[in-house]
This record gives structure tokens, sequence and C-alpha cells, in this order.
């Protein structure tokens, strides 16, 4: 097994109230409806475990599961952290933070997230794997944002 990984962050001022991107964040049903990929979130107080749709990265299907630690500074700034129970192996994970501020005609929203999978594959074709994982992590990114946008009734405000 390869252990392949990439990062992904980005930045918006989102024309809304930060109480109301912060619901969002936090809410383990809403999420999965508005993440592509994401078929539901096992919520248990700060542990949280995702499922994912089944993908395939250059002919190997997975189903990703993966447990995260979810640490919650109310209104402000969300960190997780891969934290699979004790015994049981994941093969995928994710590590990165979300941080929510005020900012002239809305709110700052920066999220940061970084995905590593392990793959039978040769570590000869991590530019390839990376390329898929990028793309992927930049669709899901992108429609993301526009279904949050859409959920709050909000537009990315520019400039």
């Amino acid at each position: 097994m390869t252990r392949f990984s990439t990062t992904n962050e980005s930045e918006a001022v989102v024309a809304a109230d930060r109480s109301k991107i912060w619901a969002v964040l936090t809410d383990p049903v809403l999420l999965p409806k508005l993440t592509p990929l994401l078929r539901s979130i096992d919520a248990d107080g700060d542990i949280w475990r995702w499922h994912m749709m089944r993908l395939a990265v250059l002919g190997v299907g997975i189903t990703p599961t993966f447990t995260e630690r979810m640490r919650f500074d109310e209104g402000r700034r969300i960190d997780y952290t891969h934290e699979p129970p004790p015994g049981v192996s994941e093969f995928t994970g994710a590590e990165g933070w979300y941080a929510l501020a005020d900012a002239p005609g809305g709110t700052r929203l920066g999220i940061s997230l970084t995905l590593h999978v392990e793959l039978p594959l040769s570590r000869l074709l991590t530019p390839a794997v990376l390329a898929v994982m990028n793309a992927t992590l930049q669709r899901t990114g992108d429609r993301f944002t526009a279904n949050l946008l859409r959920h709050l009734g909000a537009e990315e405000v520019v400039g």
C-alpha cells in the first residue's frame, strides 16, 4: 500500500451572517446534502465518521469511510484530525480546518483540507494519483461552495 496525500486551501467572503454559515458547517445531517461524494456522517459528540460514495482512482475502486475528531471553537473555527477507533485501520483520512471571521459584506470563510488515502498502487504513479485527487477535491469544493451559497441564499463577495 502506498500513501498519497494532497492539500486544498481556499478562502472567500460570503454575503451571509457568520452564525448561519457556522450552523451549516456543524450540521452532520445537512453537510452530506451539500457536499458531493459525501453519503452521510455519523456524529457522536466530537467524533464524526464520514461515509463517502464509491470512487475510482486509476482503476482501483474505494468506498472511503474515515473517523475525525472535531474541535469546535464556537462560531470561529473547526479543526478536524483523523482519529480511527482503537484497533481499526482506515485507509483514508483528513486533516484540516474551517475558519470564520466577520468581514465587510459578510463572513470570511477559510477552508484547509489535507486528504490522504492508501492504495495498492506503485509510488511511481504518484503524479497521476495526485492529479485525480486534486481534480476531485477541486470539483467537490466548487460544488460544495455553490450548494452552500444556494442554501444560504447568499453570494460570494468579490473585491
